[in-house]
Parts: structure tokens; C-alpha cells; sequence
């Protein structure tokens, strides 16, 4: 299995527009949106806007980057996915 990130401009209401679609192999498994300057310790990590099938934590993690995010996307998928 081989993550796929595709930069996009996300319209989430905010100031967090920078994201990044995850397609595992070629399925939509998860929507990351960078956090802005506006979350002050937080600005820069990565937050789980949306998650597909396994990629659907009741209370996502914030990711240090976007390797920290995919090490984490692949550990919920399962085998062979």
C-alpha cells in the first residue's frame, strides 16, 4: 500500500486553508488541514479535518508534520489496504 498526498486549498471558514488530500493506494481515506498562526503553539501541525472508513477517530491527534500524519494513517488502515 503507498500514500498519496495531493496539496489542496481548503474553505474551512477559518484561517486553516492549507491542506492536503491522503489516498491510500487510489481511495480517499483522509482530509489534513495545516493549523494557522491563529492557534498560537499549535500553528503549523497538522489536524485530521476528515477521515474515511478506518481514518474516522472520535478524537483525532494533532500531527508535529506530515510524515507524523501518514505514519499514523497507515498504522489505522488495515493490512493489505
Amino acid at each position: 500500500m503507498s500514500l498519496t498526498l495531493q496539496p489542496v486549498q481548503i474553505a474551512t471558514g477559518s484561517d486553516d486553508v492549507e491542506g492536503q488530500l491522503v489516498f491510500a493506494d487510489s481511495s480517499l481515506v483522509a482530509v489534513l488541514v495545516q493549523l494557522s498562526d491563529q492557534h498560537d503553539y499549535d500553528a503549523g501541525k497538522w489536524f485530521l479535518e476528515a477521515g474515511f472508513g478506518p481514518i474516522d477517530p472520535i478524537l483525532p491527534p494533532l500531527f508535529a508534520d506530515l510524515e507524523e500524519a501518514k505514519t499514523w494513517i497507515v498504522e489505522q488502515l488495515p493490512s493489505g489496504s
